[in-house]
């Protein structure tokens, strides 16, 4: 894993509030992200960690302190907009169309920077994908639906991915085969936030974990102290 960089994030979030309504969910959430690393929230449910990720997507209905992406302040930025600044959210329940086959969810998110995959270049990086390219969302299994989840992003052109709970509800060989992915796409030099309850995935890609309780960032770490921290994430993530 690649150590703490110097310089300015690429994703910078400071002093972050948030509401539901009257619901005051997070309270002072801070983090840096440096180009091509890997960052991971842990946390109960409810500690705050999708609200977060929501957060930097603008898809909060109040928040409130200062989001930087490449040094771009997105606070004011409208959420149609967010995605032009190089940043993609995969969400936990996915969004594919079941209607559509793999192929026509493939291109329905616009490019939104230069660069990103092509259609053939995301078959070669999921083979199952390439298989299924004919096949509506329906017909696809829960693996696969997450697969397509992450690779219509891929073709966007962004920067940034922020995955909630990728690995949720799936068999073993498809967590190792999204987990090769992500490898790969470390290696590329996307960066990517993940929000993740299962610490032998996590490990094998990220560089920090933030812990989270309450809607506070109670602590950070390298991946190299995770054995060393496990005590204490089985009393604040019962897990």
């Amino acid at each position: 894993m690649s150590e703490i960089r110097a310089g300015s994030p690429l994703l910078e979030v400071r002093d972050l509030h948030g509401w539901y309504g009257e619901s005051h969910v997070l309270h002072g959430v801070s983090l840096d992200i440096h180009e091509g690393e890997t960052i991971t929230l842990l946390g109960r449910n409810g500690a705050g960690k999708t609200t977060t990720l929501r957060a930097i997507m603008n898809l909060l209905p109040r928040r409130e302190g200062t989001i930087r992406i490449a040094g771009q302040d997105m606070m004011k930025v409208p959420v149609h907009r967010t995605a032009y600044a190089g940043i993609g959210y995969v969400p936990e329940e996915r969004g594919i169309f079941a209607t559509l086959s793999v192929a026509e969810n493939l291109m329905l998110p616009p490019k939104v920077a230069e660069g990103g995959m092509s259609v053939e270049e995301i078959y070669t990086l999921f083979p199952n994908l390439a298989e299924r390219r004919n096949s509506p969302g329906t017909k696809l299994s829960g693996g696969e639906q997450q697969m397509l989840a992450i690779a219509r992003i891929l073709r966007t052109g962004v920067k940034i991915i922020l995955l909630d709970e990728p690995t949720e509800g799936l068999a073993p060989v498809i967590i190792q085969r999204i987990g090769d992915v992500l490898t790969e796409l470390k290696k590329q030099g996307m960066t990517l936030l993940l929000v993740e309850q299962n610490f032998r995935f996590a490990r094998r890609v990220a560089d920090r974990f933030f812990l989270m309780e309450d809607g506070h960032i109670l602590e950070s770490f390298p991946t190299s102290e995770l054995d060393a921290k496990m005590d204490r994430l089985h009393d604040v993530v019962g897990v």
